[in-house]
């Protein structure tokens, strides 16, 4: 009967343990930042979830004060002014149109902020300045900040 040797020598366990210390030293990097970073989906969801939902809420408001309810016919007389017309900027119930909005800031989620910036765009649109405003919601939280933007028209 022969008998063979089974095992490694030196040289291929010292051949195999700097392939596996090469391996481990390009993985353990890439699986820490995969670590790092794995909640930034959420953050950002969740700061679109708060942008959305406060555009929403400017966006079901008249265009101005002086609108009729329904929208029509559209303001002509007295309308364009940005900021508020005797509301209280800290109730937001209290805002009746999209302008009041201009500088409006709360906190809805602990840790998140939402602020609200309107200006008079109809120029952006092609129509004259008063006849269009845009609504800048900016969302803050996490480290993170997400803009959305809206234009609201008098009609």
């Amino acid at each position: 009967m022969q008998d063979s040797a089974r095992g490694f020598t030196l040289f291929e366990l010292l051949v195999f343990i700097v392939v596996v210390s090469l391996s481990l030293g390009a993985l353990v990097p890439v699986i820490n930042q995969s670590l790092v970073h794995s909640v930034d989906p959420i953050v950002r969801i969740r700061l679109l979830e708060l942008a959305q939902a406060q555009i929403d809420e400017v966006q079901s408001r008249k265009y101005d004060e002086n609108t009729p309810t329904g929208g029509t016919p559209a303001c002509i007389a007295g309308c364009a002014g940005i900021g508020l017309e005797g509301e209280n900027i800290n109730v937001a119930s209290s805002l009746d149109d999209v302008d009041d909005f201009h500088g409006y800031s709360a906190t809805p989620v602990p840790g998140y902020s939402v602020s609200v910036a309107v200006t008079l765009a109809g120029a952006d649109l092609g129509l004259p300045a008063a006849d269009a405003k845009r609504i800048t919601v900016t969302a803050t939280g996490a480290g993170e900040t997400l803009t959305l933007s809206s234009y609201r028209a008098n009609f």
